[in-house]
Order: C-alpha cells, then sequence, then structure tokens
C-alpha cells in the first residue's frame, strides 16, 4: 500500500473528531468541513513522517484554522454599521446539509453554541478544545501564543460566561423552568387554554421594534387576548431553547447557533406576568446569556 493511501486512511479515521471540533468552534457545517478539508491539504503537503501523534497534529491545525476564522469574522463584524439586522452579521455559506447541520446544532446544544458565539475567538478555543476535548492547556497555549496560565484563564472566562450568572436559586431557577417549559409546550402546539394556564390574567407581552417589525403588535394586555394572537407563532416556536437570560429562564431563537430574538419572562409563584420579546442588535449585545444547569 502506498505512503499516500495509507495517510489518507489515517486522516479519514479522524476526520469524525476534526469535524465535532471544528463545528464546535464555528458553529457552521459548511465551514467546519472547509477547516477540515484545509487540515488535509496541509498533510498531503507537509512531510507527515516526523508527525509522532497524527490526531493531536490534526487537531491543532484545525484549531488554528479555525481560529483564523473566528477572528476574520470577529474584523469583518466590527467594521458593519450600528443597527444592522443580527441576521446580517455574517453572511455565511448556505449550510451544504441543512438537515444534518441541524442535528448537529441539537446535539451539541443551541443555546450551548449561542452563548459560544458571544465568546472572543480565543475563549471559545480554549474553551472547546479543553472543556470539550480535555486538550491540555500546553497544546492550547501554543495555538493562542500564550502561556500555558493565560490560556487557563481564557477557558475560565469563557466557563463563566457559558455557566452565566443566575440571580435565582437553583430551587427557583427550577420553578421558573417548569413553568417556562410549559408556556413552551403550550405555544409549540397551539393550545390557547394550556396558554392561560400559565399566563397571569393581567399578562403584559411587550415586543421591540425589530421583533414588532411584520405586523405584531409592540403591546398586549390580557392573557386571553395574547393567547388567541399566540397560535400564529406555533410553528416558529420549534425553534425555541430554553437559557439563561439576564439571570432567569427565558427562551432564544438562534438559528445556526446565531441568536435573532431573546424572551424574558417575569413571573410571579406559577404565573407569567411580563414577557418581553427582544430583538434590535444593541439590546441582544446587552443580554447575559447562558446555558441552563
Amino acid at each position: 500500500m502506498q505512503d499516500a493511501q495509507i495517510l489518507a486512511e489515517a486522516f479519514q479515521q479522524r476526520r469524525s473528531h476534526l469535524q465535532a471540533v471544528a463545528f464546535r468552534m464555528l458553529g457552521s457545517l459548511s465551514e467546519a468541513e472547509d477547516a477540515v478539508q484545509e487540515a488535509w491539504l496541509r498533510l498531503s503537503r507537509n512531510d507527515s513522517s516526523a508527525v509522532e501523534n497524527l490526531g493531536g497534529w490534526l487537531t491543532t491545525v484545525v484549531a488554528r484554522i479555525c481560529l483564523d476564522i473566528l477572528r476574520s469574522r470577529k474584523t469583518r463584524g466590527e467594521h458593519l454599521q450600528r443597527g444592522e439586522a443580527p441576521d446580517n452579521l455574517e453572511r455565511r455559506a448556505a449550510p451544504s446539509d441543512p438537515e444534518r447541520e441541524l442535528a448537529l446544532a441539537d446535539s451539541v446544544g443551541l443555546a450551548l453554541l449561542t452563548v459560544l458565539e458571544l465568546l472572543d475567538p480565543a475563549e471559545r478555543l480554549a474553551f472547546v478544545l479543553h472543556d470539550m476535548f480535555a486538550v491540555p492547556f500546553e497544546e492550547i497555549a501554543t495555538i493562542v501564543e500564550r502561556s500555558p496560565e493565560a490560556a487557563r484563564q481564557l477557558a475560565s472566562r469563557a466557563r463563566r460566561r457559558v455557566q452565566g450568572a443566575p440571580t435565582a436559586s437553583r430551587k427557583e431557577l427550577a420553578q421558573q423552568r417548569e413553568v417556562v417549559s410549559a408556556f413552551l409546550a403550550a405555544l409549540r402546539a397551539g393550545d390557547v387554554e394550556a396558554l392561560v394556564a400559565v399566563l397571569d390574567p393581567d399578562v403584559v407581552v411587550r415586543a421591540d421594534a425589530a421583533s414588532a417589525a411584520h405586523g405584531a403588535a409592540a403591546e398586549v394586555r390580557g392573557a386571553r387576548n395574547w393567547a388567541a394572537q399566540a397560535l400564529g407563532y406555533s410553528r416558529g416556536a420549534r425553534s425555541l431553547q430554553t437559557a439563561l437570560v439576564n439571570g432567569g429562564v427565558g427562551l432564544i431563537l438562534a438559528p445556526h447557533g446565531r441568536i435573532s430574538r431573546a424572551i424574558r419572562f417575569t413571573l410571579a409563584g406559577d404565573k407569567i406576568t411580563a414577557i418581553d420579546v427582544i430583538g434590535e442588535r444593541a439590546a441582544l449585545g446587552q443580554l447575559q446569556l447562558g446555558v441552563l444547569p
């Protein structure tokens, strides 16, 4: 068997792992596939005979490629004019396989992908490589060109942001989650009576300018008034995910990990007294998001 064929087979054995690393780094299947393909090109162009740990070498190469992509995204984002819609922040290519990308996103967790998207590129790399793939900080340090201790701090900061900062106790969060989950289930089912059951009779539902841009009312008062209108949202509600939003249990809409809407709740006991739907880019950028424990 020729050396080139042996090398190709060795790469193929590691392809799924490399794609998993790249997808968690980038949140985009098409970009992850491109990063892995670039890693193969670099491997095939170089003398691999001196590589003792091919898997580790390839993981490092893919991580470097992904870091360059993330930094390029950030640079492009800094040149965008204020007020541009969140969906236009990045002009990604359409997913090469939408169903597979959605399955990958679900397996990782859309809320987690959304929070990862808010991290600094070096923080994201350190967190993904160490916390998800157990790459030592000594190896991460060489990729981000910092000391191992600095790499450790990057992962620590990222971990704190991913975990969020709950403003309630675990018991209170569990109660909030139960109410919000019931709300979401009723919304997805288009069940008016189930929605009314979790809403305070005098609930206030507010939508900012971006969220009310398609004819929705900026403010609706009364459980039955809003629940009757909510039937039109049932299909879109399938893509909503629970997450920590400013320390409490809320919902986010984040196609491919890119947040476009966030929903905050005000609760009194087991009833929702207020709902705020946030879609404006500046407001979304100020939210503190986290993954529910």
